[in-house]
Parts: structure tokens; sequence; C-alpha cells
């Protein structure tokens, strides 16, 4: 099979002529063309925990890290003795860390879910469409497969969880939701059984680059859940691409069951991505958590863009081979791509939406948190009181500025 890598750099040479001048300017709390303005969500401060690593710590360290912040965001009473907790990493493909999960956190956060009385842990998701083609009467690649060589099986079953590939279940084990705030959507999104069978949720995500959709954090995690037909509604109808992502957060199974969000970023992916591109090692890295996905994805944006400032190198964040994004040619040939691998055939690939390219310059910037917001009902302010001294401050101070609205 052709390469994600690959394609991407055999697409960018041969569209780099048509390359979309980058867009620098980021928008603005007032008005912009098709965005409505950003407000201040009336509501008390959401907590995010920033627990922090140095750089070439040993897995202990990230450990310790774990448990501190998520310690610090949830007193675990929503956790009785027995209950079944779905954890749903991203195993997207079956590169390592920062490409997928953090297999050393998310042996963290089994530990420490056992020891708060849970009774069975069960590790899930549904890789990318690359190298798991899921159809109705058919089936090629494995998840399963692919948690193995990214460290995320023998890191769940040494903790003592159980994995699951959810489409090793059949196509018919999944169940339609209609999202809460769901307009963008026409179709109800195809969740696994397993989120039924669940009485508790707990995202682990990455902090990572997507060439499509700009970031890949918490809130871009749920396509993880989907089945098939949902990922082709999602490809194909591109003009709402971001929205439907913040929307399809508000499913009624996530929104009663997902209790904490925690991302392992003491290494960032901060180019290409999602599977491939430059890993930022920051002299500390983070772990951030929140039981709000918006929350916690303001920080781990702000996050992502600090390390490609700080920690990446300026030749690898140059040209249409290191950062596909810039050009909305590229975006759009790729997502055509996409489509046609989920299904849709050439007519399908063809007829799709067009996708606008993301340059992410600030956390504003972002259309999914953007929606996300307008979900919400405006942009929470962030609690980042520190939970001890293994974050620097200045490193505080700028996330702090980065995600507060008088910013802008």
């Amino acid at each position: 099979m052709l390469s994600r890598r690959r394609f991407h750099h055999l697409a960018a040479a041969s569209a780099a002529a048509l390359t979309v001048p980058r867009r620098k300017a980021a928008l603005a709390a007032g008005s912009t063309a098709g965005e409505e303005s950003l407000q201040r969500l009336a509501a008390p401060a959401s907590p995010v925990a920033l627990a922090g690593v140095p750089a070439g710590a040993g897995a202990e360290a990230t450990t310790r890290a774990v448990r501190r912040a998520a310690e610090a965001v949830s007193d675990f009473r929503w956790l009785s003795r027995g209950d079944t907790v779905l954890i749903k990493p991203v195993c997207n493909s079956g590169n390592a860390y920062p490409a997928t999960t953090d297999p050393i956190a998310l042996h963290a956060m089994i530990r420490l879910l056992r020891e708060k009385g849970a009774g069975r842990v069960v590790v899930g998701d549904l890789s990318g469409v690359q190298f798991v083609r899921f159809q109705k009467d058919s089936l090629s690649g494995s998840t399963r497969a692919l948690m193995v060589e990214s460290g995320i099986a023998r890191a769940a079953q040494e903790a003592g969880a159980e994995v699951m590939a959810f489409e090793e279940a059949g196509w018919d084990a999944f169940t339609p939701e209609t999202p809460r705030d769901g307009p963008s959507w026409t179709a109800p999104i195809l969740m696994p059984d397993a989120v039924t069978a669940a009485d508790h949720i707990v995202l682990m995500p990455r902090c990572a680059r997507h060439v499509l959709a700009g970031s890949t954090l918490g809130l871009k995690a749920a396509v993880g859940w989907w089945r098939t037909d949902s990922r082709y509604e999602y490809h194909h109808d591109a003009a709402t691409f971001s929205r439907k992502t913040a929307e399809s957060n508000t499913v009624p199974s996530l929104l009663a069951k997902q209790r904490l969000v925690l991302t392992s970023a003491t290494r960032v992916l901060s180019t290409f991505g999602p599977d491939q591109g430059y890993v930022a090692e920051p002299e500390t890295g983070l772990v951030i958590a929140s039981e709000s996905v918006v929350s916690h994805d303001m920080v781990s944006l702000a996050w992502l863009l600090e390390n490609q400032q700080l920690a990446t190198p300026r030749e690898n964040l140059e040209g249409v081979l290191n950062d596909p994004n810039q050009s909305e040619t590229i975006v759009n040939l790729m997502n055509r791509v996409v489509t046609l691998w989920l299904g849709g055939g050439l007519g399908g690939a063809l007829s799709a939406e067009t996708l606008e390219r993301y340059d992410l310059d600030s956390v504003w910037s972002d259309r999914v948190l953007r929606a996300a917001f307008r979900i919400k009902g405006g942009v929470p302010s962030l609690d980042l009181s520190p939970i001890d001294s293994s974050v620097p401050s200045d490193v505080r101070e700028r996330i702090g500025a980065a995600t507060r609205l008088s910013s802008i």
C-alpha cells in the first residue's frame, strides 16, 4: 500500500506550483467573515492541570505526572467499585508516540483507575482508513495489530486492561447517535456498542499537527469512535468539517459518560501529522488534564503552537513537503483521496466539498475550537493554578496568556 508519507510527498511535489499563499492573519475577537465574535463564557473557571516531566526522565516521572494531573482535576467520585471504564486512546497508525497515545501514560492511567475502584478497564479504538478498511461486507487491516506496533496493546495488557478494536465486533455493532448540537450532520453518528456497555469514558489523545484538520487533540479524537459511513460524511461534506468535529463531541453517550481528558505531551508532533512529522522534545514536557475537552484542547493547542515556535527548527516548518496545510490544493487532494478510501469511489472523491486549510496562528484561529465555543455559549476561562513546581513559571505564564480571551 502507498504509505501516507510517500503519498503526501508525491502530492506535494505535483501540486507545489498551485500552492495557495499562506494567510498570516489570525482571527480576532471581533466578527470576521462567516465567524461569530468570541465572547467569554459566563461560568466558573474550568480547571486544567499541568504537570511537568523533565526531558530524558524515565517512565516513573511520566507516571507520577499522570497521577498528579488526573487527581488535581478529578476526585473520582464518579467511579464506583466494579464500574467499567472505556479508555479511548489515539491509534490512528502503528507509529510510536507522539504519533499515537503515550503507552507510559496509558499504563499509568489504567493503574490509577484500578486503584480508584474500576473493575473492567477497556482500551479501544478504530484506526485510520489508510491502515484499516472497514466496510459492511469487507475488512482489511487491523486496529489491534496497530496497537501492538505502537506499544499501546502491551501497555494496556500489562496494566490489567483489555484491548478492543471496534471493527472486530462487526458492522452492526454500532449504534446511531444524534449530536445534541449537530446541525452540520445529515445523518446520526455511528458509535460503537462498547460505549453503551461502559459506565465511564476517559479520553487520552496526543498533541499533534494534522495535515487536514490543522491539529489533532481531544475533539478531533472523536473520529476514532465512528463507523466508516460517518467518517465518509465527515470527509465528503468537507465545507462543515470543523463544525462536525466539534458537534460530534455532543452525542449523548459522550456527554453522559466522558469524565476526564488527559494528554501526555512530553513529546509533540509539531509538523505534518497525524502519523509522521517532526518530534519536538521540550526541556520540560507536560501532562495536561481536564474534565472539559474544550478547555483541555485550548491548552493542548497552545502547547503545540509553543513547540512549533520554540522547539522546532525553522527548516522543518517551511515548504509544502513539511507542512502541506500551506496549500489548499494539496489539502483538498488529500481529502479526496481519503474520501475515495472510505468507499466513495471516484465519484465520491470528485464530488467532495472543498476543505479550507488551517493556518493555526493562535488558539483563537482554530475553527474547531471556535465551533466548540459557540456550542458552549462562549470561551471558558481557565484555571491553571499550579499543582506543584514541576512546570516552569514562564511556561505556565505563556500558556495562560495564549488561552486568555483578553489577549486578542
